[in-house]
């Protein structure tokens, strides 16, 4: 399935899109370290960058709570409806199919397990537990065309890919997600990303499950406008 001469690509974003919930903000809640509040609110207000506020938050945690952390969000992250089926169809329609995610390879990689996605395919952060605190490591950082120190540099992945030759699609629910949906053909959002997308006239279709992705997806590609 093409685009005209170009090749459908996804860029999908984990927290609170894949997962039912944001699972940053929910270990951060539950586990309540001492000194996460002020540094969440200064990073939600874009006082401090993503990479910075991530990167604090998780210092506060001792690196032995590894296992706890993990399990709780195993537990408790929840799989939004209709993503198994999603990639079946994307496999059967040979459309490419990543993860960009600002979470952190220690729960994204054991969620995501159970989908066979290839491990070339999940962008993600690091984490190192050799220390006496959780370290977040930023295998993925902005390059020239981002200067927001997003730590998973979301445009930076997708400019691995040029515009002149893939149709780059992208499925995500937050602000950290706007500046690669300014620059995909098509937008499939939730939530704050959204209300950002209205609010400075960026195409996008909201959706609540992949099933309705899918479904729009499927109709876009039979009339032909991809």
């Amino acid at each position: 399935m093409t685009s005209g001469a170009k090749q459908p690509i996804i860029f999908c974003d984990f927290d609170g899109t894949i997962t039912n919930n944001d699972n940053i903000v929910a270990i951060m809640k539950h586990f309540k370290p001492e000194g996460f509040e002020p540094i969440m609110q200064d990073t939600v207000d874009r006082k401090i960058s993503i990479r910075e506020g991530v990167g604090r938050m998780f210092a506060l945690f001792p690196s032995s709570m590894r296992e706890e952390i993990t399990e709780y969000v195993l537990s408790h992250a929840g799989i939004r409806e209709g993503f198994a089926a999603f990639l079946d169809y994307l496999k059967s329609e040979q459309i490419e199919f990543y993860v960009t995610s600002g979470g952190i390879d220690f729960f994204v990689d054991p969620l995501l397990k159970p989908f066979s996605i290839p491990a070339d395919h999940i962008f993600c952060n690091g984490a190192d537990f050799e220390g006496d605190r959780i370290k977040i490591t930023w295998p993925h950082p902005c390059k020239e065309s981002c200067h927001n120190d997003c730590g998973m540099c979301k445009v930076t992945v997708m400019d691995r890919f040029p515009a002149d030759r893939y149709y780059r699609i992208l499925i995500g629910d937050s602000l950290t997600d706007f500046e690669g949906a300014k620059q995909a053909d098509l937008v499939y959002s939730r939530s704050t990303l959204t209300e950002q997308c209205k609010k400075l006239g960026v195409f996008h279709v909201p959706f609540e499950t992949f099933t309705d992705i899918q479904n729009d997806m499927k109709d876009k590609f039979t009339q032909e406008v991809l």
